[in-house]
């Protein structure tokens, strides 16, 4: 939210994209409120499951007031990477990505990486002789800030420099 907050500050209202058809998407969704509502930024919570219903939330985004878009971490929302990156630059929503999809303007969220070399640790302790309900649950350390200033500018937007010294990768 701060990020987003921060490269919009005009926004009134943000969106947040959603799969109400993930387990976890009740307990994100009620986080992304929070955070929200700890910033005192209005947010509206805009529910997918399907290409039809994604293609009539962009199409009335502007009616809503909504001014930013954040994508959240779904694998639904990840195999259809191209189709909204396409929807956010023709509807001209700035919009902020759980993953780095070509052409996005901003992505932030767990290292992929780091997430597979954990995973990597783990095979290795269980190849060991440990078991695996012995083996605590493991969370994201490691996440990444990528910047597209190639699509900010076609935005219209200008990345704060505060912002840019933060990012992991810089796109240009």
């Amino acid at each position: 939210m701060e990020i987003v907050r921060e490269l919009i500050p005009a926004a009134v209202v943000l969106g947040v994209l959603v799969n109400p058809n993930t387990a976890a998407t009740e307990i994100e969704t009620s986080e992304i409120e929070a955070a929200a509502h700890a910033i005192g930024q209005p947010l509206r919570v805009l529910k997918v499951t399907n290409d039809g219903e994604m293609h009539e939330v962009f199409t009335n985004l502007g009616a809503q007031g909504i001014g930013g878009l954040v994508i959240s971490g779904d694998a639904f929302f990840d195999s259809r990477r191209d189709v909204l990156v396409a929807l956010a630059a023709r509807h001209q929503v700035p919009t902020i990505y759980s993953f780095t999809p070509a052409g996005g303007l901003i992505s932030y969220g767990a290292s992929i990486p780091e997430a597979y070399r954990q995973a990597g640790i783990y095979i290795g302790r269980i190849l060991n002789g440990e078991k695996p309900a012995d083996l605590p649950i493991q969370q994201p350390t490691k996440f990444e800030l990528v910047i597209n200033l190639k699509t900010a500018k076609a935005l219209g937007l200008t990345v704060p420099p505060t912002l840019l010294a933060r990012a992991d990768e810089v796109i240009e």
